[in-house]
């Protein structure tokens, strides 16, 4: 059984591809061009480089948010273009708990921080083995450590800019090293999701925003 992922929810962006629960081939995305231009060549980079065909895929997963709203569009139009093609079923998945999966054992809790611009976080607190404990939220980073338990994990793309905040804030604080480039473990979930049978329909995808985007009126001439 194979399964083709996607993620552009950050700038990090990477296509991944899975089979029986093992991934077995990434390509990850320049962050000198945006992801319109190379998501679609990435993935026919990525297929031709293991001799399939769309075809040839069973499953579709794709990180549906939270992230860049522009990136998240990309991302599951181009996976829900794909799908439809293929007449096959998708799975979506937490950009969130993607950042999880990467630490899983590193601690008794994983605490996933992505940037939402604004001088605010997207953040989500998981147990050691990735499963969530609390819902997705998006605040300022003071605001969403206030229930942080003790010797947790902190992962995610926002980690480095809030770490002294998480240090002076959250005892005992872990840094766990792990790749920005979500791919791989986007379509580990996925796959597993769809062994279990818990797919959806291209066109039920919809993103994950935590918050409506921020639209300015012009200004009168």
């Amino acid at each position: 059984m194979l399964l083709l992922a996607a993620d552009t929810t950050t700038a990090n962006g990477s296509v991944a591809l899975a089979e029986d629960g093992e991934v077995i081939g990434e390509v990850r995305l320049g962050r000198q061009q945006g992801h319109s231009g190379t998501l679609l060549p990435a993935i026919e980079f990525l297929l031709r480089s293991m001799a399939l065909g769309p075809a040839r895929i069973d499953f579709w997963g794709v990180a549906v948010g939270p992230g860049s709203f522009t990136g998240l569009r990309v991302g599951i139009s181009t996976i829900q273009g794909l799908a439809l093609a293929s007449d096959k079923p998708c799975v979506a998945v937490s950009a969130l708990e993607a950042n999880a999966a990467g630490a899983i054992g590193a601690a008794p809790f994983v605490v996933a921080l992505m940037d939402a611009f604004r001088q605010e976080v997207y953040g989500q607190v998981f147990d050691s083995e990735a499963r969530p404990v609390a819902g997705a939220s998006v605040g300022r980073v003071e605001e969403l450590l206030g229930g942080v338990p003790p010797e947790a994990a902190f992962v995610g793309d926002a980690v480095v800019a809030q770490r002294p905040q998480i240090e002076a804030r959250c005892r005992g604080a872990r840094f766990p090293e792990r790749s920005p480039f979500l791919a791989a473990e986007v379509a580990l979930i996925a796959w597993r999701e769809a062994a279990a049978g818990r797919t959806v329909p291209p066109d039920a995808l919809r993103p994950v925003y935590l918050r409506e985007a921020e639209v300015q009126r012009p200004t009168p001439a």
